[in-house]
């Protein structure tokens, strides 16, 4: 995969996890799933806090110091969508596209199993 591929991935699912430790309710627990296939990256954030009460439209104004991860995720990943159960947590589901370096993408690929 590219680097800047991977980058941004790890960008996103950074956030959504930063949010859910933030916001993940009692013992801020939260779990990470992730599959790839397809030429996809899937990666979902799932909480047990009170439930995301909406989602900025744009990015905050710069002298305010909280509130750029969903707009940040959003800017680089090409899906990302919510689900919110009030009072029983948020789910973040992310996507993108995975691209590859031409060299890299040459080279002989091994998937390791976790």
């Amino acid at each position: 995969m590219s680097e800047t591929c991977i980058a941004e991935m790890l960008l996103a699912v950074s956030e959504a996890c930063s949010n859910a430790v933030r916001h993940g309710g009692p013992a801020n627990r939260y779990e990470v799933s992730a599959a790839i296939g397809f030429g996809r990256c899937e990666v979902r954030v799932a909480d047990h806090g009170t439930g995301l009460p909406t989602i900025p439209a744009n990015f905050p104004p710069p002298e305010v110091e909280n509130g750029r991860g969903l707009l940040i995720m959003r800017s680089v990943v090409d899906e990302i969508s919510f689900g919110i159960t009030p009072g029983r947590g948020t789910t973040v589901r992310l996507c993108k596209q995975l691209a590859w370096d031409d060299e890299r993408q040459a080279q002989t690929r091994q998937l390791a199993a976790v």
